[in-house]
């Protein structure tokens, strides 16, 4: 029965055409019809569309009859291409038997496409590569098929050469893929396993889980049970993708479709999870099962007190369908309450930012991203702290550890120095560097996560003329001389404003901070100190000038006596309002710390 099914995905760099070749796919095979066609056909999200990044994971079926007279069920199972949902891409791989490799032909090798092939290699899939927009007339499809050739060991002739826009060969894509992806192996007649690559939230039918059975097989009338969170349920539906939901009287092994739970939320059912039958479980789980960990961590506050409750409600919606987003509730002396919530990254946090302003029509003030340290404490207890206010007594920590990551930047040979400036004034260690392709250099560094949430893919590119890629892999915590920057307005520590930097740079980013502030935080009727601390001690101090009211506008001449009088009375009000008065700090001061780094 499984002869006939192929299961691939595709996989490729940011923009290399791969959504319009999974659109002209569903075209070829008469999936979608012309009339029901939009752009990005399987990214439904307005965010997925503007950004043209695939965010969320997908799953679509295809009838396809081959040009030997046989008809094929080929199931594409879409995957995020950004690196921040590199474990979701991982799982789907894990749901395939094949990859198509979609390579820019004006563009050429990038660091993801790498980053995404070695994953595909290691899940043991066949890769069918692919050179796409070989209508632009910046296209170089023999000098990157020669590079693709030499990557994989096939001779370029092998490659295929689309225009996906235009439809130029698709239909060799499909031949290939059902020529060389191998049918899927699997046991109808042994106990359910099936993988979690995805999963959303319906209103309706609570948390849909999209499946591949490996073995075994499930049906709506059977319960069925998630073994990492031990939940029992019993499905609402059970179905394919056609690319519409379309319920089925089961799935057997190999078959790719969805299971609608009924459950209330993603966490339930997390990606990952193997789901196996409650009245004959399976006794393994499949591996490579891991908790998802948020990276990046920032405050939520809303801009109006009142907003709070709404801005939980938003959260705990967004929760109902992004099991990787977490939050719990947070108190700031300077912007009252809010939350601190964790991303996998800083694009995942720019996705939720944007969802929580559209979808919710909430306005935020997020503050600053930071990472989760390690802190060891002289009693030998180590606690993770998300947040720079929460950073224990320096007395009590032994040690500060922060999250290094390891970084693999392709890019032309020519921007190899700019490069080299950039990455070691971050704190970068060199590792090595490769040649994938002649002219283009992989250069592995190792480097502090802190160093690269905020500005440094933006400057990578400035530097690089925009042909430089990045991916990033978690390496270790790893023990460096760390200390808390805290920023002081009129005397008060400001919780939110507070950072963990390098000692050595504590007091060039407490002076830029200062000089930024001091243009930022708006006149009182007073003179208001802002200051910035480290180690135990004032490193920078400003002062915002006091707007002054000209007391003596209504003295004509006269005694100096009454000229003085006023003024002493001016001083007393001025600094009975100094120890009343409140210093409003807009939301430009909290970003100020994201453009700290020296031009």
């Amino acid at each position: 029965m499984t002869e006939k099914i192929r299961n691939f995905c595709i996989i490729a760099h940011i923009d290399h055409g791969k959504s319009t070749l999974a659109d002209r796919l569903l075209h070829l095979t008469g999936t979608v019809s012309d009339r029901d066609t939009t752009e990005q056909i399987l990214d439904s999200m307005d965010l997925e569309r503007e950004k043209g990044v695939t965010i969320k994971a997908s799953a679509v079926r295809m009838n396809y009859t081959a040009g030997d007279g046989s008809a094929y069920e080929l199931n594409l199972i879409d995957t995020p291409g950004h690196v921040d949902f590199g474990y979701e891409v991982s799982r789907a791989l894990n749901a395939c038997e094949g990859a198509v490799l979609v390579v820019d032909a004006s563009q050429g090798i990038e660091a993801q496409t790498l980053a995404n092939l070695y994953q595909a290699l290691e899940a043991d899939l066949v890769i069918i590569p692919v050179i796409n927009k070989i209508d632009l007339i910046t296209a170089r499809p023999d000098e990157v098929a020669e590079d693709i050739g030499s990557l994989l060991g096939v001779p370029p002739a092998e490659v295929i050469r689309v225009s996906a826009k235009d439809g130029t060969n698709v239909a060799a894509v499909l031949e290939a893929i059902v020529r060389k992806v191998p049918p899927p192996k699997g046991d109808a007649n042994l106990p359910l396993r099936a993988l979690i690559f995805d999963s959303h939230y319906d209103s309706y039918k609570g948390v849909i889980a999209y499946i591949r059975v490996v073995e075994g097989k499930v049906t709506a009338d059977e319960a069925i049970r998630m073994i990492a969170t031990g939940v029992d349920v019993k499905p609402i539906e059970v179905g394919t993708f056609a690319p519409m939901m379309k319920p089925a009287a089961g799935l057997a092994a190999g078959e790719v479709g969805y299971i609608a739970t009924g459950l209330k939320s993603v966490h339930e059912a997390r990606v990952g999870d193997t789901v196996t039958s409650a009245a004959r479980p399976a006794p393994h789980p499949l591996p490579g099962y891991r908790h998802p960990k948020p990276m990046v961590f920032a405050g939520i506050y809303p801009s109006e007190a009142e907003d709070y409750q709404n801005l939980r409600e938003a959260l705990d919606k967004l929760q109902l369908n992004d099991a990787s987003l977490t939050f719990e509730p947070e108190t700031s002396q300077a912007l009252g309450f809010g939350f601190r919530a964790g991303f996998l990254g800083l694009f995942h946090m720019e996705i939720i930012q944007e969802r929580l302003e559209r979808e919710y029509d909430l306005s935020m003030v997020f503050t600053a991203p930071t990472v989760a340290y390690e802190v060891l404490m002289h009693d030998g207890t180590v606690t993770v702290v998300n947040s720079p206010a929460d950073l224990p007594d320096e007395g009590l920590i032994a040690e500060i550890r922060e999250p290094w990551m390891t970084i693999e930047i392709i890019t032309p040979t020519d921007y190899y120095g700019p490069i080299m400036e950039l990455v070691t004034r971050r704190r970068g260690i060199y590792k090595q560097q490769e040649y994938p392709a002649p002219h283009r250099v992989q250069l592995d560094y190792e480097i502090p996560l802190s160093e690269i949430i905020v500005d440094f893919f933006d400057e990578l590119k400035s530097r690089t003329r925009g042909y430089a890629s990045l991916d990033y892999q978690f390496l270790e915590y790893r023990m460096d001389e760390l200390q808390k920057l805290e920023i002081l307005v009129n005397g008060e520590p400001v919780d939110a404003l507070a950072t963990i930097v390098h000692e050595k740079e504590a007091y060039h980013k407490g002076q830029r901070f200062i000089t930024k502030l001091k243009e930022l935080i708006p006149r009182q009727l007073f003179d208001v100190a802002i200051q910035a601390s480290a180690g135990g001690r004032i490193i920078s101090r400003a002062n915002v000038k006091a707007t002054r009211k000209d007391v003596l506008a209504k003295c004509y001449g006269g005694d100096i006596s009454r000229k003085k009088k006023l003024l002493e009375k001016q001083k007393k009000g001025k600094k009975r309002l100094k120890m009343v008065g409140n210093v409003e700090i807009p939301q430009e001061a909290f970003m100020a710390v994201l453009s700290l780094e020296e031009d």
